[in-house]
């Protein structure tokens, strides 16, 4: 496992669209790598949450810290959102010395493929609903400045 470098805002590879894995590539030698390198990643960099855009590889991947966990989410899809929604200070691996508050749902429920290419179902409240949303966010081009209703700098919260 290595470290790899996170890409920071502006750089424009960050709102690149990513394109979904088959199972084949999920099960590749070089995608178990690039999970393993995601999760030292996040460590390094104390996150909660870590999307493959951020590294720039531009394939539908995420890490997020669950109960269980740093776990690989393959393709993830929110299928159904909270109707409530809740004010989210967040930080960004890619925004460093900034936050800002987000409106995000209050839980989600998503499907996805782990690691070993099986479908998983989380429904997810709290932070891990907003990890979700943020980390899924990065996999469509969107970072959380887009979406923060203000913005303070230098200050260390960082998803």
């Amino acid at each position: 496992m290595e470290a790899l470098k996170v890409l920071c805002n502006p750089n424009p590879e960050l709102r690149i669209l990513s394109v979904p894995l088959t199972d084949e590539e999920i099960l590749a030698p070089h995608t178990q790598k690039l999970i393993d390198d995601l999760i030292e990643t996040m460590k390094v960099e104390d996150g909660v949450g870590i999307a493959a855009p951020q590294v720039g590889a531009h394939l539908r991947l995420i890490i997020a810290e669950t109960p269980r966990g740093n776990e690989a989410f393959i393709n993830p899809v929110i299928t159904s959102r909270s109707v409530r929604l809740v004010n989210s200070v967040e930080g960004c691996l890619s925004v460093p010395g900034m936050s800002g508050t987000v409106k995000r749902n209050s839980s989600v429920k998503v499907t996805a493929k782990n690691r070993l290419g099986e479908v998983v179902e989380v429904k997810a409240n709290g932070l891990l609903a907003i990890i979700f949303q943020h980390e899924i966010d990065h996999l469509d081009g969107v970072l959380f400045i887009d979406r923060a209703e203000k913005l303070v700098t230098d200050v260390k919260s960082r998803l």
